[in-house]
């Protein structure tokens, strides 16, 4: 019997989301966006974490009761979800190779700045309000405007910046690069593993990954990132298996530190999902709640759509880039649907009750294994939905596992470096300021501000006003306001 699926149903599909007309193909899309699920999948895990053990003004934690830690499962769950059906639509609607899921750094920002002084429904309140402003936005096209306000040059720098950012998040992930002690009274924030040495089993997978990964790569292997995340794990799960083994010390006396990060299962992985975080929101408590009042709150909204405006747009602007997508301006396909979709996002994360969601850089991952289509997406989304009930078996794959592929990703995106006209100080200086201060101070947005802060303040110290495009002011003073946000807030307490 022939299984195969109709010429008009293949032909179908392949129009549709333009499959052939891009240079992929099903498969390409399939491996794509399974990459990109396992360089993600991390989310559900941490998201719970980073929100699930910070109290609000109350006493209670998300998604559970005043006992830290409760609402876990329910924070899994809702991140798992929201994420899954946003990266669907986001492949239907925009067919961008792009996945959404909760952002970290907001997600940081909603836990630590808002919540604590307010309640987890009121801070959630001001996720939504905040992605229904950008959605307005978007719909008016001054966020589409602002986007093709900014000089090619200096998109290519946020590409190359994004690149050195996830590249040292792979890095510190996997413990190649550790956070050196105060103990030590030095000045140099890191160094190499633990007192400058290599240490532990999770970073000989991590390097195990990253030398196949690198060695497929150079050789031209399809599915190279791929077959190096199965076989890093693989590699992971024996270690494990052998007890004792998966632990090295740390170098300080403790034996445990350095433990690989895979998981015993149980019979837990039958369990329903819990969706206890869905719908959880107030949307104006906060402007009663927070101190300051409400204009603190306007503050608090201010900030976190800064993050997400910018976020967004140097993420898909190299995924543009890396997948050969974008146009002779840099502006990738279907820019207006792209935004849309992210806007939706972010209202989205806040009714969910996980924070806001919003485009993930890891998406080149995928994008590096072949996906060039809407499709990846989709397939992505479908993983992060069926995550929900099989959230065990998600985290059986170990970080340090998954990471190296943000490691070869950063190196694939940092080739663009060349694009950059750095005998010019005027793009040069704007360009340098992006790119480093992306990974030195962990933040994307961060280095989108200075350097157009510093594009407006050169173009006006040479005496071409006229270079500045009149949103490139706007954005640019929003940023300074961005920047001062902590004496601000402090005059207004």
């Amino acid at each position: 019997m022939n299984t195969s699926a109709p010429a008009s149903t293949a032909s179908g599909l392949d129009r549709f989301f333009k499959i052939s007309e891009r240079g992929s193909t099903v498969g390409q899309e399939i491996r794509g966006g399974l990459v990109t699920f396992l360089t993600m999948a991390y989310i559900i895990v941490l998201n719970p974490l980073i929100l699930g053990y910070v109290p609000d003004s109350t006493g209670h934690y998300l998604g559970g009761d005043t006992t830290p830690g409760s609402g876990l499962a329910a924070i899994a769950a809702g991140t798992a979800l929201v994420a899954g059906l946003l990266t669907i639509l986001m492949g239907a609607v925009a067919n961008f190779p792009l996945a959404l899921a909760t952002g970290l750094g907001l997600n940081v920002f909603v836990a630590n700045a808002i919540a604590r002084q307010s309640t987890w429904a009121d801070a959630m309140g001001l996720v939504v309000i905040e992605g229904i402003v950008i959605l307005v936005l978007v719909l008016t096209g001054f966020r589409t405007a602002v986007f093709h306000a900014v000089p090619q040059q200096l998109k290519v720098a946020i590409s190359v910046g994004i690149g050195l950012f996830i590249t040292l998040v792979g890095l510190v992930d996997a413990r190649f690069v550790t956070r050196i002690p105060d103990a030590f009274e030095t000045s140099v924030p890191v160094q190499l593993g633990p007192d400058s040495h290599l240490v532990g089993w999770p970073v000989l997978v991590f390097i195990v990954g990253l030398l196949l990964m690198v060695a497929l790569w150079v050789r031209r292997v399809r599915g190279a990132i791929l077959i190096g995340i199965v076989a890093a794990t693989v590699l992971a799960v024996v270690v494990e298996a052998f007890g004792d083994l998966g632990k090295v010390g740390d170098g300080a006396g403790n034996p445990n530190g350095w433990a690989l990060s895979v998981p015993a299962l149980d019979g837990s992985i039958f369990d329903m999902p819990d969706f206890a975080t869905i719908g959880e929101f107030n949307l104006f408590g906060a402007f009663d709640t927070v101190e300051g009042g409400f204009l603190a709150a306007v503050l608090l909204i201010f900030t976190l759509m800064l993050a997400d405006f910018f976020d967004t747009m140097g993420t898909m602007t190299a995924i543009g880039a890396e997948a050969g997508l974008n146009d002779e301006q840099g502006v990738p396909p279907s820019t207006q649907r792209i935004l849309v979709v992210d806007s939706v996002a972010a209202i989205a994360g806040g009714a969910g009750g996980v924070s806001s969601n919003t485009s993930y850089i890891e998406s080149a991952s995928g994008v590096g294994e072949g996906a060039r289509t809407g499709l990846a997406s989709i397939v992505t989304g479908f993983l992060f939905l069926a995550a929900m009930f099989l959230t065990p078996l998600v985290k059986a794959i170990p970080t340090e596992a998954a990471v190296p592929a943000l490691v070869l990703v950063g190196f694939l995106m940092m080739q663009q470096l060349t694009e950059i006209d750095w005998r010019d100080p005027e793009i040069a200086i704007p360009a340098f300021l992006t790119i480093v201060l992306m990974p030195f101070t962990y933040s994307i947005s961060v280095g989108i501000g200075a350097g157009f802060i510093a594009f407006v303040l050169i173009k006006v110290v040479v005496g071409k006003i006229r270079d500045i495009h009149p949103l490139l002011w706007v954005v640019a003073a929003l940023f300074i306001v961005y920047f001062a946000y902590s004496p601000i807030s402090s005059w207004v307490h």
